[in-house]
């Protein structure tokens, strides 16, 4: 499986692609960029992430991780849409059939964000699949401390890297963000965690759009 930062959505997976959300979102105002993807988010994000979150509670907690830490408004809005392609494909409403799968959830977010965030949000959504590949090729414990969807997922993404492989995700712009999103992705699985409301990204949503 190549690793590049090139965005291409297959024709069989385009036809999954939900494109009312971009269709709204475009030729819109800042403010109506980030009402739209706010309440696209609080509408389809209802969906169970896996067992024990939501997609909506697992994007708020991996947005806290970043916040936490200090990350720049470019990461903490990555870390915040990192799984919208799941939502934009309406996968998890299949009661686990997107694990018999891969609709590569990241570069449809990456893709259909693209017009609207730079490259610093959206290559990072882009490698947030790819970087779990690569931790477990570089991090013997990493592996292990996946969770069970992730460990099953794993094989259809691709399994670990080759040599080859690892050298090219290493070339790729902003691969270290991917990198430390992955990790927040695989720590925003916790049941009942209290995190902050959606409507407290909006300054760091609307600052990161580029137009």
């Amino acid at each position: 499986m190549a690793i590049d930062n090139k965005f291409q959505i297959s024709s069989d997976i385009e036809k999954y692609v939900d494109p009312t959300l971009a269709q709204k979102m475009s030729g819109a105002t800042a403010e109506e960029k980030v009402n739209t993807l706010f309440n696209y988010m609080k509408k389809r994000g209802q969906s169970f992430y896996d067992e024990v979150v939501t997609q909506l509670e697992h994007a708020l907690q991996c947005a806290a991780l970043a916040r936490e830490k200090n990350a720049s408004p470019t990461l903490i809005t990555g870390a915040l849409l990192h799984d919208i392609g799941h939502i934009i494909l309406d996968e998890h409403n299949a009661r686990g059939a997107f694990l018999n799968t891969d609709l590569t959830h990241e570069e449809v977010g990456a893709q259909y964000m693209e017009p609207f965030f730079p490259e610093a949000v959206t290559i990072p959504i882009r490698l947030h699949v790819p970087a779990k590949r690569y931790l477990c090729t570089t991090d013997a414990s990493y592996y292990d401390g996946l969770s069970e969807a992730s460990k099953r997922s794993l094989k259809l993404q691709g399994g670990t890297m080759s040599d080859e492989e690892q050298e090219a995700f290493e070339q790729i712009p902003y691969f270290e963000d991917g990198l430390i999103l992955r990790r927040w992705d695989d720590l925003a699985k916790v049941k009942g965690l209290k995190t902050a409301e959606l409507e407290t990204y909006r300054d760091i949503l609307q600052q990161c759009l580029i137009h």
